[in-house]
C-alpha cells in the first residue's frame, strides 16, 4: 500500500510516481498545495485508474514524478498525461534527472507546467495557484465577477440546494465560454454545501478566514476545492467557527479577491444576519430572499424586509422567491401564495416547484439534480434562471462596451 494514500472521495489531485517512497517524500508539499484531504497517491504504472476516478469526483490535477529516467517510465508518464489532458486535467511535471528528449516529449504530451526535483519550498502551491487562477493577470484583465447571494428566511426553506444547483447550472452552461463560477459557503458554523456535493472541508479554509490581512491569490486557491472539474467552491470550515470571525473589511476583501478571478459568484449566506450582511447586499447584483408558503416564513420575510427598508439598503436588488410553490392545480395553495405577496408587498420574483424526493435523496448522495434527478421539475427551473443570469451579465457586458 502506498503511504499517505488519500481515500477521501473528492480528492482534488491525483500524485503518481514509480516508487511509493518517492509519493511519500513530497507529503508536505502536497498538504500545503491541496490541503490534506485534498491528493492522492498512485503508482505511475497504475494510475490510469485514479486518473478516471479523480475526474468522476470532479479533481482538477495530476502531478506526474519521475526522479529517475527509464524508457518505460517515460512512455507510461507520456500517456498518463495524454489521457489527464484528454479529460481537462491540468498536469504538472516533476522531474529530477530527465534528458532533454524526455523532457520534450512529456511537454509536449500537454503538461502545464514543470517543477525541478527535490521541490523548493512553496513552488508546488505556487504552480498549482497558477494554474487554477489561470496565471496573474494584469489589473485590467481581472474579470470583475457578478455577485448572488442566497439567504433563508426560515430553516429549510431550500436556499443551500438552491444555491448549490444554481452554481453547477452556471458551470456547465458557461464551461465551453471561458468563465469561471465560484460558490462559496459563508455559513461558517453549519454551512450544508460541502455535504451537498460531497466535498472536504479543508484546514486552509479556516487560515484563510482567521487571518485576511494576508489573503491572496494562493490562499484563496488552497482553501477553495473544484467539484466537476467546473465548480469552484470555498466550503464552510472544518469546525464550527462565530460568524463574527471575520468583519465587513473581510468580507469586502474576500468578494473582491474572488470578483478578479471569477464571472459569476454565488454565495449562500447565514440565516442569521451579522453585520456584514449590509455589505454582501450591497455588493451584490441580485441578492435571492428564499421563503415558503408556512407562517413562520411569511412572519420573518416580513421582518426581513423591514429590516432593509430601515437601514435604507438597496432593497431593489432583493429578490423574494417562493420555494416548494404551489402547482398549478392547487388552487388553494395560489391563494395562499397571492395572500402572501399582498401582505408581504412584493410579488414574488421567483416560484420554484416542489421537486420532491429527488431532491432530498440528491442532497442526501452529495449531487446536485443535474447529475442525480437531470429531469426533475425544479433542476429545470434553476437551470432557466441560470441561463437569465447569463444572458443579463452578457448583455450588461455589451451595454458597457457600446
Amino acid at each position: 500500500m502506498l503511504p499517505k494514500t488519500k481515500t477521501n472521495a473528492q480528492a482534488d489531485a491525483v500524485i503518481a510516481f514509480p516508487t511509493q517512497e518517492d509519493a511519500a517524500a513530497l507529503a508536505d508539499h502536497l498538504d500545503d498545495a491541496f490541503g490534506v484531504d485534498g491528493w492522492r497517491a498512485a503508482p505511475l504504472k497504475s494510475a490510469k485508474t485514479a486518473v478516471d476516478r479523480l475526474v468522476s469526483d470532479g479533481g482538477a490535477f495530476l502531478i506526474v514524478g519521475l526522479k529517475d529516467e527509464t524508457d518505460v517510465d517515460v512512455e507510461t508518464a507520456r500517456a498518463l498525461i495524454e489521457q489527464a489532458k484528454g479529460q481537462e486535467l491540468r498536469v504538472i511535471l516533476l522531474a529530477e534527472a530527465l534528458s532533454p528528449m524526455a523532457m520534450h516529449q512529456l511537454m509536449r504530451a500537454g503538461a502545464d507546467d514543470f517543477a525541478p526535483l527535490p521541490l523548493p519550498s512553496a513552488v508546488l502551491a505556487e504552480s498549482v495557484s497558477r494554474l487554477r487562477f489561470g496565471g496573474s493577470a494584469k489589473r485590467s484583465d481581472r474579470r470583475n465577477g457578478l455577485v448572488f447571494p442566497v439567504c433563508a428566511v426560515a430553516g429549510g426553506v431550500g436556499a443551500t440546494t438552491f444555491s448549490v444547483n444554481l452554481a453547477w447550472e452556471l458551470a456547465q452552461a458557461t464551461a465551453k465560454t471561458g468563465q469561471k463560477v465560484a460558490l462559496l459557503d459563508f455559513n461558517f458554523q453549519y454551512g450544508t454545501v460541502a455535504t451537498y456535493l460531497d466535498m472536504p472541508r479543508r484546514e486552509a479554509i479556516y487560515e484563510l478566514l482567521s487571518d485576511t490581512s494576508t489573503l491572496d491569490e494562493e490562499g484563496l486557491s488552497q482553501a477553495l476545492t473544484t467539484y466537476g472539474n467546473k465548480l469552484s467552491v470555498l466550503t464552510a470550515p472544518m469546525d464550527v467557527l462565530p460568524l463574527d470571525i471575520i468583519g465587513p473589511d473581510d468580507v469586502r476583501a474576500l468578494l473582491g479577491l474572488v470578483r478578479q478571478d471569477f464571472d459569476f459568484i454565488i454565495v449562500d449566506l447565514p440565516q442569521t444576519l451579522t453585520h456584514w450582511s449590509d455589505l454582501v447586499l450591497t455588493e451584490s447584483e441580485e441578492f435571492f430572499a428564499m421563503m415558503q408558503t408556512d407562517m413562520r416564513s411569511a412572519q420573518n420575510m416580513l421582518r426581513f424586509l423591514r429590516a432593509v427598508k430601515a437601514e435604507d439598503l438597496p432593497i431593489e436588488k432583493i429578490s423574494v422567491c417562493l420555494n416548494r410553490a404551489p402547482a398549478f392545480t392547487d388552487f388553494n395553495g395560489k391563494n395562499r401564495a397571492a395572500r402572501l405577496e399582498k401582505s408581504l408587498g412584493v410579488d414574488f420574483a421567483l416560484r420554484l416547484p416542489d421537486g420532491g424526493k429527488q431532491v432530498a435523496a440528491a442532497c442526501d448522495h452529495g449531487e446536485p439534480l443535474a447529475r442525480a434527478a437531470k429531469g426533475n421539475i425544479l433542476r429545470k427551473e434553476i437551470r432557466k434562471i441560470a441561463e437569465r443570469l447569463i444572458k443579463t451579465a452578457a448583455d450588461a457586458k455589451a451595454s458597457a462596451a457600446a
